[in-house]
């Protein structure tokens, strides 16, 4: 709202600064300060509005160190989180951008799944929440939305290399370009391309999948890829959550996570650097850097009450939202074949409980008692059943997470 409130007076007016709402930077910086704001100062009032309406944490004892001492902390935090997210990319980002839409859309989606999740175990007292195939029905509702909106929105393209001598299949225009003592000619068209690590033209095409049906089968292409979106949104969101087990695990990593996409979305939105980095140019994406610097700012506000010994806790209100938000973030960028790195730390947590759970199985099906691979799962608890303090696990994954997000940042340029 802000931004078109700058625009009306930049064309009008001629007052200094103004100038500065028409760079992605200096809004991000805004949109980083306004969610800081919104989740420090702000957040105490939320917590304590928590506290008044009795919205406490149920603890099972799992046999934890300080475990029981968290009963009776205030859960439903995460909409300190939502809040601190899509006010600043009300104000500060440019809503006709059909990437910003999909992502307030996502946020507001997971958000609801979340908090109606929260509801039913807070006030109905039912410690099982809202069952897991509504859940997957959520989600799997909202990658259906944002997979057929970014293989038919007119909006949304990349900007590809094409030969000259090649009958086009749209109405852009090509466009000369130089490198060095090379000229080519690029065009914004309709792919189901994607960037991919580790391979030599670092690109995928969702579409070969469907090779070996033979001539015609780029039509096919659209299911081939919605169902990518689907596997993806469903795996982080549900990684994301299954994280959040203890203090400012789920919501650090997240932010680094975050500052990470956010950084690609801006290098995928700059033709220059693009170019350069030998990556797709994503034409208008780059304003999902301001969205992304939101999230950050809501993640890092909410750290100052989430960290141990927490103040309160973001519930699948926050944790199944930033995991929609991460994946569908990554997908807009297409960089979202590099989520098993960059969401590392969610994957390996995800990973420990379903190894533990087939295991147990297994085991008790072989040999007719149940076996652990873990002391317990998810592998932040194995640790703590270990001996190791609450703090000292989050801080080793925080590491972890900050050296998989540099080897992300890395593999724009290993091929």
């Amino acid at each position: 709202m802000l931004y078109y409130l700058f625009e009306y007076l930049r064309e009008h007016y001629d007052f200094p600064g103004l100038r500065l709402f028409q760079y992605i930077t200096f809004r991000t910086s805004l949109a980083i300060i306004i969610s800081l704001i919104i989740t420090t100062v702000y957040g105490r009032r939320i917590i304590n509005y928590l506290h008044r309406m009795q919205v406490g944490e149920t603890v099972r004892n799992l046999g934890l160190e300080g475990q029981i001492q968290k009963q009776g902390t205030p859960t439903m935090g995460g909409i300190m989180i939502l809040l601190g997210i899509l006010v600043p990319t009300l104000l500060l980002a440019n809503l006709t951008n059909v990437y910003v839409l999909l992502m307030i859309v996502t946020t507001v989606w997971m958000g609801a799944v979340g908090f109606v999740d929260d509801y039913i175990k807070v006030f109905k007292k039912n410690k099982e929440g809202l069952a897991g195939r509504f859940k997957i029905v959520g989600q799997v509702g909202l990658a259906l939305i944002i997979g057929w909106t970014m293989y038919f929105n007119p909006n949304i393209v990349v900007r590809q290399t094409v030969d000259e001598t090649a009958v086009s299949k749209s109405n852009a225009p090509m466009v000369l370009r130089q490198k060095g003592e090379k000229f080519y000619y690029t065009q914004d068209v309709k792919s189901t391309i994607t960037n991919i690590p580790f391979y030599k033209n670092n690109e995928f095409d969702y579409s070969k999948v469907l090779k070996f049906l033979g001539p015609g089968y780029e039509k096919y292409a659209v299911f081939v890829f919605i169902l990518f979106v689907v596997v993806i949104i469903t795996a982080v969101s549900n990684g994301a959550n299954i994280t959040d087990g203890i203090d400012g695990l789920a919501t650090g990593t997240s932010a680094i996570i975050g500052l990470t996409l956010a950084l690609l979305a801006y290098v995928s939105g700059n033709t220059v650097i693009a170019d350069y980095l030998n990556i797709l140019y994503i034409p208008n994406s780059g304003e999902l850097m301001i969205f992304a610097g939101a999230f950050v700012g809501a993640c890092v506000g909410f750290l100052w009450y989430n960290s141990y010994p927490a103040q309160v806790f973001m519930g699948d209100t926050g944790s199944l939202a930033i995991g929609g938000i991460i994946a569908a973030l990554a997908i807009m960028i297409r960089k979202e074949l590099l989520i098993p790195i960059l969401c590392g730390v969610f994957l390996i947590e995800t990973v420990s409980v379903m190894l533990q759970v087939s295991y147990f199985k297994y085991s008790k099906k072989r040999f007719g008692e149940g076996r652990r691979i873990f002391l317990m799962a998810p592998l932040h608890h194995h640790y703590q059943k270990k001996g190791y303090h609450e703090a000292k696990i989050v801080t080793r994954f925080w590491i972890i997470s900050i050296l998989l997000a540099i080897i992300t940042i890395i593999t724009l340029k290993l091929r």
